[in-house]
């Protein structure tokens, strides 16, 4: 019974941290990475798309992505959510292809970008501790129904405390490297 909670709780956490490392990935560092445009959404034929959906992405150099719609009648809205979306990148239209040259990165702005992913992090911490949270008021209600001792509870709630810190240390790393990543010159 213990064992479900826990394993429970870990395959949710594990979620959350899957979700930070998908949500930092789109924070730009100076390099091109097809992450920065995938989860863009593009308004097309009236519906919300992913670009990913929508378009190849490629890394033609270092410091450039190349967007080629499937559609070449999405390319004006492709151009068209790029300068909506929050990347501040400017889109180079030739009519067949975007081209999104991606500039080096000032002091400055990694230094907010810095602030952003550590935004990030507690935002996942937090949502580590409502998991546990929940988990915990599981238990008790495990516990008040008599499916499980109050030694259980306690046991249970340890365990689930241990694990609550595992992951918070296993974000603090993801957005430690993501950080390491942005100042690096």
């Amino acid at each position: 019974m213990l064992s479900d909670v826990e394993r429970e709780a870990r395959s949710r956490m594990e979620a959350a941290v899957e979700a930070l490392r998908s949500d930092l990935a789109a924070i730009r560092t100076g390099r091109a990475s097809p992450a920065l445009v995938e989860r863009i959404r593009v308004e097309y034929y009236g519906t919300l798309t992913p670009l990913k959906e929508l378009a190849g992405v490629s890394i033609p150099e270092p410091h450039q992505l190349l967007i080629r719609p499937w559609d070449p009648g999405a390319l004006k809205d492709i151009e068209r959510a790029i300068l909506a979306s929050d990347l501040g990148l400017t889109p180079n239209n030739d009519g067949q292809l975007i081209r999104l040259s991606i500039p080096p990165l000032t002091e400055e702005r990694r230094r907010e970008l810095a602030r952003m992913v550590a935004k990030r992090v507690e935002e996942g911490k937090v949502a580590v501790r409502n998991i546990r949270r929940d988990v915990l008021a599981d238990l008790k209600e495990m516990q008040n129904e008599k499916l499980i001792t109050e030694d259980d509870y306690y046991e249970g709630r340890e365990a689930l405390q241990k694990i609550t810190d595992e992951f918070t240390r296993l974000m603090d790393e993801v957005g430690q490297e993501k950080q390491n990543e942005i100042m690096q010159v």
